[in-house]
């Protein structure tokens, strides 16, 4: 298989790529933790997620992705403090915290679809893996990893040696409470909960009997319970945003590898943060958020204008959001499907032949550490090329198989609702008396609807792209 160099986290440079077994990988994604929308600045995280994973099974790879969904546990404080998130939720929606977990996982899964993310092929609730959580909590408990204060069972971290081998804090520098209120009971200031009590005289909606007591797992301990669960020792690539970094994936390795005695994934990657105006990170705790339907759908701008904006920045370096960025993205992506129309149109009736240079071109980019922008340009030194028509449309098409923006899906257009046919038909009456300002408004008036017009020798076409 061709060489795949991918951005490691711990040793801070790219790295070859070699699976545990041939052929075969293992690949975990922390999903979303469903008490609210995602915003789009998660979302971006999902995209590379998903080039990543289209990458692998390009160059061949049979991918095992699996994805949690954390419906209890994370907590509204970075280090343990706080109240549970999905709690908050329910008491803020006036809904039980079942229901809002069902709600807004349901809302994740079209955000998905809409940005033609593939789904992963396990989907695993922290609710489902209790016995596994409190499984690993008890191998911690007797190896001495662990202690127990008033509101729960800690992880103490002073006794794994490696806890900083991911962030590469100074643990002389790190502040307990910068955000949150001290835990005065806990020995060190990264320790963090296994097992969280529920508080005495409250009845939680989401809490199991445990060797400890009535509570409910901290967030940390499921994503390593559920990766060793439906990975097993498939442990290649753990990702997710770079956030996670600092608290939560660091947790992740020192209990797992404390639990095991073995290194939990080879390989983590991490994306960065979408940014706003005065360079703030997106983010719900900020109150800044923007979701994909109120941002893209409920506007008519297609989301996977959102996907192709995405590939315009690597995914390592922050992305800035803007309604330019937006505007840019949706020309462009439409420029590109024109492209596309075209080539449909003008190609001959055999299924023509994927070119191996520019495979190799676009396969050495993307290879490269998911180097999307360049692959990009790849694909337009390919549109630009002397090749023929067909040979193109089956290059770019099969490069499609990363790029997931649906090109092979551009087709004729269906019939068109009445609105639109009006004016179309309002429009090409313009052009026949060359009112060209006219013509100009109402393709406007239409393309704002999410329609594309083309104006090839045949005449006029609308579609929806």
């Amino acid at each position: 298989m061709t060489t795949i160099s991918l951005f490691n986290t711990p040793t801070r440079k790219k790295e070859k790529f070699t699976p545990i077994y041939e052929g075969k990988v293992g690949l975990y994604t922390c999903g979303p933790t469903v008490y609210n929308y995602a915003h789009i600045g998660n979302l971006r995280t999902y995209i590379f997620e998903d080039v990543l994973k289209r990458v692998l099974m390009y160059n061949g790879y049979e991918v095992r992705h699996v994805m949690n969904i954390t419906d209890v546990g994370h907590l509204t404080g970075d280090r343990d403090m706080g109240e549970d998130k999905l709690e908050a939720g329910a008491r803020r929606e006036g809904k039980s915290a079942w229901e809002i977990a069902a709600f807004y996982t349901r809302a994740f899964e079209s955000d998905m679809q809409k940005l033609n993310l593939l789904a992963p092929t396990v989907w695993c609730r922290a609710t489902d893996a209790i016995p596994e959580q409190i499984e690993l909590i008890r191998t911690l408990e007797k190896k001495g990893y662990t202690y127990r204060t008033s509101d729960g069972i800690y992880f103490d971290t002073s006794r794994f040696a490696g806890y900083t081998k991911l962030s590469h804090q100074n643990l002389d520098e790190l502040q307990e409470g910068a955000r949150v209120e001290k835990n005065p009971e806990k020995r060190n200031a990264t320790d963090f909960a296994l097992w969280k009590f529920s508080p005495e005289g409250v009845k939680r909606q989401m809490e199991w009997d445990s060797p400890w007591g009535t509570g409910f797992p901290g967030w940390h301990v499921e994503c390593s319970a559920m990766s060793m669960k439906f990975l097993g020792d498939q442990l290649d690539i753990h990702c997710g945003g770079t956030d996670h970094i600092d608290v939560h994936h660091t947790n992740e390795i020192a209990q797992s590898e404390a639990a095991t005695g073995k290194p939990f994934f080879n390989y983590w990657m991490h994306g960065a943060f979408l940014i706003i105006a005065g360079g703030k990170k997106m983010a719900k705790s900020e109150g800044n958020f923007l979701t994909l339907d109120a941002t893209f759908t409920d506007r008519s701008i297609e989301p996977l204008v959102y996907r192709f904006a995405a590939f315009q920045t690597h995914y390592r370096k922050p992305m800035e959001y803007s309604e330019e960025a937006v505007e840019a993205a949706h020309n462009g992506l439409q420029h590109l499907r024109n492209q596309v129309r075209q080539l449909m149109d003008q190609a001959s009736d055999d299924a023509g032949r994927i070119d191996p240079g520019f495979r190799t071109r676009f396969t050495a980019r993307i290879n490269d550490d998911l180097n999307m922008p360049r692959a990009l340009a790849a694909v337009q030194v390919l549109l630009k090329s002397d090749l023929s028509p067909s040979d193109k449309l089956a290059t770019v098409l099969d490069f499609d198989r990363v790029l997931g923006l649906d090109l092979d899906r551009i087709g004729e257009p269906g019939k068109l609702p009445e609105e639109i046919q009006t004016l179309a038909e309002q429009r090409k009456a313009a052009r026949e008396a060359k009112s060209w300002a006219e013509s100009d408004r109402l393709r406007d008036a239409i393309e704002e609807k999410g329609y594309v017009v083309q104006d090839t020798k045949e005449g006029m076409k609308v579609f929806k792209p």
